[in-house]
């Protein structure tokens, strides 16, 4: 079983079981497995913006940080192997989802399964990682019973400013 730990410190209303439903199909539809552990951080957008600045250079929020652990996962003993962090910015992925007129719950979950397969090395910075990532994300997506048409809009064309 898969050991997710979510950090709410700001109370933001998040469906916890969701999230992990989330985490929990991405790592059993995937090679990773169900042992492993992630932490998944609910923050604001000024916290996401302050990471997003010093690690990719951007300066502005964005709607889900993926950082992974070290390669392979760091292994503690009588832990899972530890896959790394996602941080959610909960208002700007809030104000995304409305926007988008999506269900928040599935709006999150769906950006819950984008990091973690970022933490699993996924990645679209060329076309065919690009087919790759997006086959895995929509089998795990129907998995889930979330719409396929909730991703064209979040992962905007070319430039994917929308998911990171």
């Amino acid at each position: 079983m898969a050991h997710i730990e979510i950090q709410n410190e700001r109370a933001f209303p998040v469906n916890e079981a969701r999230l992990r439903e989330a985490a929990e199909a991405t790592l059993r539809l995937t090679a990773a497995g169900e042992d492993s552990a992630l932490t998944l951080v609910i923050a604001d957008d000024s916290q996401v913006a302050a990471l997003n600045r010093q690690y990719r250079g951007v300066d502005a929020p964005t709607d889900i940080l993926s950082f992974p652990s070290d390669a392979p996962p760091i292994v503690l003993p009588d832990e899972p192997p530890y896959l790394g962090d996602l941080i959610l910015a909960y208002p700007y992925a809030s104000a995304q989802a409305e926007a988008l007129g999506h269900r928040l719950d599935d709006s999150l979950a769906l950006l819950v399964v984008h990091g973690c397969l970022h933490l699993l090395g996924y990645d679209h910075d060329s076309d065919e990682a690009r087919r790759e990532m997006w086959a895995t994300q929509e089998r795990i997506l129907d998995a889930l019973g979330i719409p396929r048409d909730y991703l064209p809009a979040l992962e905007g064309g070319a430039g994917d400013e929308g998911l990171h």
